[in-house]
C-alpha cells in the first residue's frame, strides 16, 4: 500500500471540497433561481469539464498554467509561484473538473423547491439571507450531501487531469489513482489490486451511505 499517495489524495480531495463547496452552493443556487438570455449557455460551461475527455482538460490546463503562458511566467516572474507540477497545480485542477459533480445536483435540488415558500418566507419578515439559512438550505441539503460525496470520491479517483497537470512526483502530485498506474506499468499488480480495492469499497461505501443518509433526510422533511 502507498500511504504516502494515500494520504495526498485525502488531503486533495478534502481541500477541493472545502474550497468549492461555499461557491458551488452559491452558483448552483444562482443557477437555480435566476433567468436570463444565455443561461443554457453559463450551464454548458459548467458541463464542460464532465463531458470532455481528461486528457483533454489536462492537456488545456497544463498549456494555460505552465510556464510558458502568460499567467504561468507572470506568477513565476513576480512571485515565484509555479502552478504545475506540484501540489497547487494540482488543487487548482481538481477545482476545475470537479465543477459539475458540485454544482450540478446542487441546483437540481434547489430547483425542486416550491418558489412559493421563499416567497412565504419573505412575507414572514425573514431576510435572503434567513430564508436561504432556514427554508432552503435545510431543503436542498440532500442534495448538497451527495454533492459533496461525489466531489470528494471523483477527486480520490480522477487520473488523467491529475497526471497531465502534475504528473508522478513522489510526495508532491502522486495521488492513489497515480500510484496504480505506476504499479501496473512496474507489473506489481498484488500492489495495484490492493489500492484499486481500497478506492472501489471506500467509493462504495461513500456514495452508498450519502444515498441513505439523503433519503433518511427526506423522509424526516
Amino acid at each position: 500500500m502507498d500511504w504516502q499517495a494515500l494520504i495526498l489524495s485525502l488531503e486533495l480531495a478534502t481541500a477541493t471540497l472545502l474550497l468549492l463547496l461555499p461557491a458551488g452552493v452559491w452558483l448552483g443556487r444562482w443557477l437555480a433561481y435566476a433567468r436570463f438570455a444565455g443561461k443554457s449557455w453559463i450551464e454548458a460551461l459548467v458541463v464542460v469539464p464532465l463531458v470532455l475527455p481528461p486528457t483533454v482538460l489536462g492537456y488545456y490546463l497544463l498549456v494555460a498554467m505552465g510556464g510558458a503562458s502568460p499567467l504561468g511566467a507572470w506568477l513565476a516572474s513576480t512571485f515565484g509561484v509555479q502552478l504545475t507540477f506540484n501540489f497547487l497545480g494540482l488543487l487548482i485542477a481538481s477545482l476545475i473538473f470537479n465543477i459539475p459533480f458540485l454544482v450540478q445536483p446542487v441546483q437540481r435540488a434547489f430547483e425542486a423547491i416550491p418558489r412559493n415558500l421563499g416567497e412565504a418566507a419573505a412575507v414572514s419578515g425573514l431576510s435572503a439571507w434567513q430564508t436561504f439559512w432556514r427554508v432552503e438550505l435545510p431543503l436542498a441539503w440532500p442534495g448538497v450531501l451527495s454533492a459533496s460525496v461525489l466531489t470528494f470520491v471523483h477527486t480520490l479517483g480522477e487520473f488523467g487531469v491529475v497526471l497531465m497537470v502534475g504528473g508522478s512526483i513522489p510526495g508532491e502530485t502522486r495521488t492513489i489513482a497515480i500510484s496504480i498506474y505506476d504499479k501496473v506499468q512496474s507489473f506489481d499488480l498484488a500492489g495495484a489490486n490492493q489500492m484499486a480495492l481500497l478506492l472501489l469499497v471506500f467509493s462504495l461505501v461513500a456514495v452508498g451511505a450519502s444515498f441513505f443518509a439523503s433519503a433518511r433526510l427526506v423522509v424526516r422533511r
